[in-house]
């Protein structure tokens, strides 16, 4: 067996595919790119499908009609009214994110999410896109987030800094949170299934459990669907959250 198909790293491994050069600027065209592009041209094709009006829609239809409810109540029941404003950015935001996700499910495909610089970047845009909402729309009143009101003075000496610290935080829970579930979920999964074709060879004893050892691989990938939806929900709804005390401050 050779050893890229046992090392549960070798997986997450970026590759070029294309060497691009800009300027001294390294641009190459890598695994990491195409599967990006992949995940955004999914959610593209699926919704302008899905969009097609019909006097009786079809499971198609219905299940963009579905998808565009859910992202709306989860905005309504956490931002508020004020935050629908901003529905198209956040429907994105979890669409692409689950599409990445479960893209990466499949055998011999590349996890974009399991990268801490994709994380990263989305949960930098989700920091910076609603920390400018907050100071447009309310100026200093912004800062009500850091220091709520109706606290006893003496308490804000220590409430203010965690405050601080617990927004700047953000987009690094937000960041590793995603990176560091799609990341162990694959290693697991890559371990499990390599220690089923070891025990293998074993002969009649190796068979016994090899078969309960992918029973357990089977069981894992399914539990790791389900993780692929969850992770996408929890930046989503985190992202409304963030939203939630950007529009109004101090509440």
């Amino acid at each position: 067996m050779a050893d890229g198909a046992i090392d549960p790293i070798h997986q997450f491994e970026v590759t070029t595919y294309q060497a691009l050069d800009l300027g001294g600027w390294d641009i190459s065209f890598t695994n990491a790119a195409a599967y990006l592009l992949l995940a955004s041209g999914l959610v593209i094709a699926f919704f302008s499908l899905a969009s097609r009006s019909a006097m009786v829609p079809g499971r198609l239809q219905s299940l963009g009609e579905i998808s565009y409810e859910f992202i709306a109540n989860m905005i309504r029941s956490t931002a508020g009214e004020d935050g629908l404003k901003y529905f198209p950015f956040v429907f994105t935001l979890f669409f692409f994110i689950l599409a990445a996700n479960l893209i990466g499910m499949f055998p011999y495909a590349f996890t974009t999410t399991s990268h801490i610089i994709v994380t990263g970047v989305l949960a930098m845009t989700v920091f910076t896109l609603v920390t400018l909402i907050g100071i447009f729309k309310n100026g200093f009143g912004w800062l009500k987030l850091f220091a709520p009101s109706g606290i006893p003075w003496p308490i804000y000496i220590l409430l203010v800094p965690i405050e601080i610290i617990s927004y700047f935080a953000r987009p690094l829970t937000l960041a590793f949170r995603l990176f560091a579930n799609m990341l162990a979920g694959h290693i697991m999964l890559k371990l499990i299934v390599s220690f089923a074709a070891l025990m293998a060879t074993f002969g009649l004893v190796g068979w016994v459990g090899t078969t309960l050892t992918v029973t357990m691989a089977v069981a894992i990938t399914a539990l790791e669907f389900l993780v692929a939806f969850l992770q996408a929900y929890v930046f989503a709804i985190l992202t409304c959250v963030y939203l939630s005390d950007a529009l109004h401050p101090g509440h």
